[in-house]
């Protein structure tokens, strides 16, 4: 699917297809941080604990930032104890993560059933563990509640979205999934994923 509904705003947090044994598992988008000072750039070189890179913003210019993966190392409070001057742990929680905002879907992959734990480049909705084909379109969900949403948005006759946690998502479902003929399919499809 194209338009609105591939643009939604995506949760911190999505469920997806382990790359190993393709049970669910939970991606965590990466957290940036612009580094301030040129001189603290070699401390996050050097860093077990982060990644750096340079990026590029929509005016051409170009600075420094460092990546947190807060699903390979944990909460930032805990994981990170001695920063530069300037920098706090606290910096990494709910700061600018890596969705489409400078180019990249970086973040950890982290698969409860074979343990698998690493850096993954997130190719949405390809990796949606909530995801299924109806007549050649794809319908996804970002989590099991939004999936369980879906699920009973689809399969109900009314089309007010304002009940639903996930009112935003739910809008930009395309007609195709909400048609009376799709409904029963659809519905029976999702739910085997729960």
């Amino acid at each position: 699917m194209t338009g609105i509904y591939d643009w939604n705003p995506m949760p911190h947090k999505v469920d997806v297809k382990c790359p190993c044994c393709v049970s669910k598992a939970a991606f965590e988008f990466a957290e940036v941080v612009r580094i301030s000072k040129k001189e603290d750039v070699p401390f996050f070189q050097a860093s077990e604990q982060f990644e750096y890179r340079r990026f590029q913003d929509s005016c051409g210019h170009f600075w420094h930032g460092a990546l947190y993966f807060a699903g390979l190392h944990g909460s930032p409070s805990r994981a990170l104890l001695s920063l530069p001057e300037g920098y706090s742990p606290t910096n990494w929680q709910h700061s600018k993560y890596l969705y489409r905002s400078h180019g990249t879907d970086l973040g950890a992959v982290s698969c409860p059933r074979c343990g698998k734990r690493s850096k993954h480049q997130l190719r949405w909705p390809a990796d949606a563990y909530y995801s299924i084909t109806y007549k050649g379109d794809e319908l996804w969900a970002f989590n099991r509640e939004s999936a369980i949403e879906l699920i009973d948005y689809i399969g109900g006759n009314s089309r007010n979205v304002s009940k639903y946690r996930w009112s935003n998502f739910l809008l930009h479902i395309p007609s195709i999934f909400k048609s009376h003929k799709a409904r029963a399919e659809v519905t029976k499809r999702l739910g085997r994923l729960l």
